[in-house]
Parts: C-alpha cells; sequence; structure tokens
C-alpha cells in the first residue's frame, strides 16, 4: 500500500477534529523479562534441591514390616529345667535267629510244597530238586565202596592165610632143630664112649647149627609177618573209608534235593520257581524265627556319634511300643546313616512281625538345670543361628542371635540369645532373612 492511499484512508476512518493521545500509547516496560528468568531458575533450584531431599529421605527410610499369619507359624516358650537328649530313626523289626537254605547241589526245582508265611519244623521238606547226575554219581560212589569193602575183607583173607603158612614153616623149623638138637646131644655122649664115627658126629654138629640159623630166620618171618598185618589192613581200611565217604557225601547230595527248612519257625521268602535251575550255593529259602525279634534302626551319622551300647531306647511299632536297649552300633556309614540294633526287654505289642516297619528312639542322657526350647525348622547343634523373638507387649519379633548347644528329638538347648520366659518362632524364617522385624496378625 503507497504511502498517499493509507494518509487517505486514515482521514476517512479518523472523525475530524481527533488528535492522538500519546499517553495512552504501549512503552516498552524495562527489566521484566529479567525478572522472569530468575523467578524461572529460582523455582527450578528449589525442584531439584526438593526432589535430592525427598530422594535421601527415602532412602533412609526403613523397610516395611512383613506381615504374617500367626497360625501359620510355630510358636514356643523358653524353658529352664532338665531335658533328656535323644535322636530318633526309622527302621524294621528283623529275627535274631535267621537260616539262609543254600543248594548243596545243582538241580531244577521240580516241586514246592510249602509256601511263604507257613510254619514249617526242622524236618519239612520245602521244595524238591531233580537232577540225574547227582543221582548216578551217588549209585557209582556206592559200588564203590562196596568194591573197597570187599578187597579189604579179601586182603584180610590172604594175610591170615600167609600167616598161617608162616606159622607152619616157622614150627617145623623148630622141630627139625630140636629133632637135630636131641641127636646131636645123643651123639656127645656116643662120642666120648667111642660108639661114633667122627665125620657123623661133626655131621650132626652141622645139622644143628644150620637148624638154628634157620628157626632163627623163620621166627623173624612169622613176628615179621605179624608185624605187617595191621598197616596193610590200615591202608586198605582208609581207602575202605575214603570210598565211604564219597558215598556219603553223594547219598547227603542226593537227600539234599528234598530241601528241608532244617529249623522251627516260619517260612519268609522262597526266591525259586518251578523248573529253575539252580546252581551250588544260590539261596533257595529263608526261615526266621518270629517269636525272636529285634530292630534295626537307622540314625543320621550326624546323631549317631553318642550312641553307645546298653543305652535304653523305646521302639514304636504303631501298634504300641516297647523298651529295649542298645545291643550293637555298626561301625560303617550307609547312605548317610548308621545302623542300630536294639533288643527287647519286654514283650512286643500284638501285631509285631519280621520286616514291620518301625520307630526308634534312643536315650543319649539327661541333662539337669538347662535352658532349653522346640527343636527349630532351622540350624544344627553348637551352631549360631538368628530366631524371631516376640516383644513382649507388641505383635511383632525381632530377629535375634541365638547360640545352640546340645540337641534332641524335639528340643534345642539354649547357650546364650534368650532367657526363660522368651517366645520364638520355630518355624522355618527362610523367607523373611531380608528383615530384621516381622508383624504377627
Amino acid at each position: 500500500m503507497t504511502p498517499q492511499r493509507k494518509q487517505d484512508e486514515e482521514r476517512i476512518v479518523r472523525p475530524a477534529g481527533f488528535t492522538p493521545n500519546l499517553a495512552s500509547m504501549d512503552v516498552p516496560r524495562v527489566g521484566v523479562a529479567a525478572k522472569k528468568r530468575k523467578r524461572r531458575i529460582i523455582i527450578i533450584a528449589a525442584c531439584a534441591l526438593g526432589l535430592i531431599l525427598a530422594t535421601i529421605a527415602i532412602s533412609r527410610l526403613k523397610p516395611a514390616v512383613p506381615s504374617v499369619d500367626r497360625s501359620t507359624v510355630w510358636i514356643d516358650t523358653v524353658k529352664r529345667g532338665p531335658m533328656v537328649r535323644q535322636v530318633r530313626g526309622l527302621g524294621t523289626l528283623v529275627p535274631e535267629d535267621i537260616r539262609w537254605i543254600p543248594a548243596n547241589t545243582e538241580g531244577r526245582v521240580e516241586k514246592i510244597n510249602i509256601w511263604p508265611g507257613t510254619r514249617v519244623e526242622p524236618d519239612s521238606v520245602i521244595l524238591e530238586l531233580t537232577s540225574p547226575e547227582v543221582e548216578q554219581a551217588a549209585h557209582d560212589a556206592e559200588l564203590q565202596a562196596t568194591a573197597a569193602e570187599a578187597e579189604l575183607t579179601t586182603l584180610r583173607a590172604t594175610l591170615q592165610r600167609s600167616l598161617l603158612d608162616q606159622e607152619a614153616t616157622t614150627a617145623k623149623a623148630k622141630s627139625d632143630y630140636e629133632q637135630a638138637k636131641m641127636e646131636r646131644e645123643t651123639n656127645d655122649q656116643l662120642a666120648k664112649n667111642g660108639l661114633i664115627a667122627e665125620l657123623q658126629y661133626k655131621t650132626s654138629k652141622v645139622k644143628e647149627a644150620e637148624l638154628v640159623n634157620r628157626n632163627e630166620i623163620e621166627e623173624k618171618r612169622l613176628k615179621f609177618a605179624h608185624d605187617s598185618i595191621d598197616p596193610q589192613l590200615a591202608s586198605r581200611q582208609a581207602a575202605v573209608d575214603q570210598a565211604k565217604q564219597l558215598a556219603k557225601l553223594r547219598a547227603d547230595q542226593v537227600e539234599a534235593l528234598h530241601v528241608r527248612a532244617g529249623m522251627s519257625g516260619v517260612l519268609q521268602q522262597l526266591p525259586v520257581q518251578i523248573g529253575q535251575r539252580m546252581k551250588v550255593g544260590d539261596n533257595l529259602a529263608r526261615v526266621a524265627d518270629p517269636t525272636k525279634l529285634k530292630a534295626q534302626v537307622k540314625i543320621a551319622e550326624t546323631q549317631a556319634k553318642d550312641i553307645q551300647v546298653g543305652q535304653k531306647a523305646v521302639i514304636d511299632t504303631r501298634n504300641g511300643t516297647a523298651n529295649g536297649h542298645v545291643t550293637r552300633v555298626d561301625p560303617a556309614v550307609e547312605q548317610g546313616t548308621v545302623n542300630v540294633e536294639v533288643a527287647f526287654d519286654e514283650p512286643l505289642p500284638k501285631g509285631a512281625r519280621p520286616d514291620l516297619s518301625v520307630d526308634g528312639t534312643i536315650e543319649l542322657e539327661h541333662l539337669d538345670n538347662i535352658v532349653y526350647v522346640g527343636r527349630p525348622a532351622f540350624g544344627q547343634e553348637n551352631n549360631t543361628v538368628g530366631m524371631f523373638k516376640l516383644i513382649t507387649g507388641t505383635s511383632e519379633a525381632v530377629r535375634t542371635p541365638v547360640k545352640l548347644g546340645k540337641s534332641s528329638v524335639n528340643t534345642i538347648e539354649i547357650v546364650s540369645g534368650l532367657q526363660p520366659g522368651d517366645q520364638v518362632i520355630l518355624s522355618d524364617t527362610s523367607a523373611w532373612d531380608a528383615h530384621e522385624r516381622i508383624r504377627l496378625n
């Protein structure tokens, strides 16, 4: 728009006689923008400072105390008094007299006469085996024993005949010697009177000397014959005895095909089947006396170090309890447990039978005038743990370091950290390890 046209329009818009008022016109205000900027900086600085202070305050706040339902935790009161140390373990009842019946010979199971659970006597035939080889060997051994006895009889007769012959020979030699002696003595008298030829006299003397020697030899032979009879018979008798023993062994093997119980009791196990081939030494059956039972209790190796022979024990058969005492502690550890045998001092409750599962509790010692509490679900003996102790008059519990001492099945000794009358939480508190306090609802 041109300046001229603009002036024309102003003259048209403004009325005649209009004079502009210079006081009503906008005049720029000096310093307003600087003030606004300063106020903005102050506000930002104040907000930042407030945020920092709030962060510091929040960081210093304690975490919220978790709430726990009182009915879900186990609370016990610390006591002072006597405490019985005990250990407990699971076990079974086993017979004191057990007999495993092994196979004394190879054979095949032909027949089963008695099944497990049946009462048996020593001569009860539990099962029968068959073995043609064993039967044939027994027959051969019996024939060999008979032949050996026959040979012994023949030898005895032969030696007796030889002895009689030697006795006859010795007797004849002695008779010849006596005759020659008498003849020589007669010739001695005739020679003194000169009634016999010198050659005949000398011949009689030589004959006597010869028969003397012959008689001595025959007597020695007779003595040797007497002395040699017993050794020869003893040697042959030994062969006969050996043959008889072999025959007896073979006969026993045949008899062993009829498997007998060997003791009075109950047949417990029969791990064989009809037609099964058995080898020498294989277990065929187990027989036990159910009237004489003992308990085998497995105790954790960490708790078994104080168990001694003779300590009292209580066995729970779940149908009653029976008192006993420790008779043996296995020196070896098996799968983290130690096997402890307990003999009973009184009759067992009704229903007790071999292989019955039982609970065993063994008394280790009696402690007098100590501070103790129920055994917590955490922590071991001679250790320091954190336990939540209830604050009197409030519904809160605070974590307290507690030193534990000797432990029992249900109780544990308090060495320090708690006093009689304090109430503590024995339940597992691992879920609150990050908190020092909890609130019980």
